[in-house]
């Protein structure tokens, strides 16, 4: 199992953190269909909003509620990457402190 499944979490995690700091900058890209479609929706909330003349704090604030429900799957996801990611480095280490220690020199 060892070095090549802690690369490829890395490789993982590397992405998820590039995702969440193009989240934190506004970007769509890492959204997935459901959240750009309410982001979509809300906009267009706010244009029609704009259109007759009111108010586009509630659009703004569903707007804001989408981009943090993202950073918040986001950070999970990241989250559980570390923590999978740690617990093959310690298996590995197990294995290999056990491998030393079955030495019968």
């Amino acid at each position: 199992m060892g070095n090549s499944e802690i690369r490829r979490l890395d490789r993982e995690i590397h992405k998820t953190t590039k995702k969440l700091e193009a989240v934190q900058r506004g970007e769509w890209w890492p959204l997935t269909s459901r959240e750009r479609l309410d982001m979509a929706r809300a906009m267009a909330g706010g244009a029609r909003s704009v259109h007759r003349g009111r108010s586009t704090a509630g659009a703004e604030d569903r707007m804001d509620s989408v981009g943090s429900a993202v950073e918040r799957r986001l950070n999970a996801e990241l989250s559980a990457l570390h923590g999978e990611r740690q617990r093959l480095i310690t298996e590995a280490a197990r294995a290999k402190a056990a491998k030393k220690s079955s030495r019968w020199f």
